[in-house]
């Protein structure tokens, strides 16, 4: 595996991103892989190898980086409510939206354009929890771009903001979409996934909404407490298969 850390120019500073992928096979095909609210950790880079470890060069950058360096949070406490961390990180999610983040990845594309051992005629991205929206988004704003995409346990993906709801562009995406759904998730609750069902059966896409049953929100964590080894696994193989045949 070859892995490196390096500062991806935006219009908007240096975002710092991980890289991983095979020591052979080069060029690999593009993947974004979005990360979740608490943050860039040692948990996503392992997730990321994963993913390499079957053909993928592997993006992960922090999407924080607008907010300054010191924007990684200690895993063992961000999630805990009220504590120094999560106070922290949140105060740098509530000012996250689409459009930068849309704008963050249109400097990837000339990232992976320019480099000779990453293929970027055709790019996957998925996203988990906040950017869960990030990755659907990203497949109607760049349809000819973003040639598959997948939305783990994402957060509203229903909602009233007239830029922040994917739910209103699912026909502009020419990328099948995998959205994957936890049965217990206070920030994607049942009626909301039910409402979505409905508006991406309508929308025409080749993808998939599926509900996993009996588990919550994060559950293909390793270091989550609800953590659920079935479900985890089964997000891997849906994700590999999407990018299997889109991306080769």
């Amino acid at each position: 595996m070859i892995e490196t850390i390096i500062d991806i120019p935006t219009r908007d500073g240096l975002m710092e991103t991980f890289i991983c992928r095979p020591e052979r096979g080069a060029p690999a095909p593009a993947v974004f892989m979005l990360m979740d609210a608490p943050g860039i950790r040692d948990e996503l880079h392992d997730m990321a190898r994963r993913l390499a470890t079957v053909g993928y060069a592997v993006l992960l950058p922090n999407l924080y980086y607008r907010a300054g360096l010191d924007t990684k949070y200690d895993p063992a406490t961000v999630l805990e409510e009220g504590s120094p961390e999560h106070t922290r990180m949140r105060a740098v999610r509530t000012k996250m939206t689409i459009p930068p983040v849309m704008a963050d990845l249109e400097d990837m594309f000339a990232f992976v354009d320019a480099e000779p051992a990453i293929s970027s005629e055709r790019i996957g991205t998925h996203g988990y929890c906040m950017s869960g929206p990030y990755a659907l988004a990203a497949a109607a704003r760049y349809p000819d771009r973003i040639v598959a995409a997948a939305s783990f346990y994402g957060t509203w993906l229903v909602n009233d903001a007239a830029e922040e709801s994917p739910h209103r562009n699912l026909g502009a995406a020419k990328a099948p979409l995998y959205i994957s759904c936890a049965e217990h998730d206070e920030l994607a609750p049942l009626d909301m996934v039910a409402k979505l069902k409905d508006l991406f059966d309508a929308s025409g896409n080749s993808g998939e909404l599926e509900i996993n049953p009996g588990v919550h929100h994060g559950f293909a964590f390793p270091g989550r407490w609800c953590y659920d080894q079935p479900a985890a696994e089964r997000h891997w193989e849906r994700l590999i298969a999407l990018y299997r045949k889109q991306l080769g």
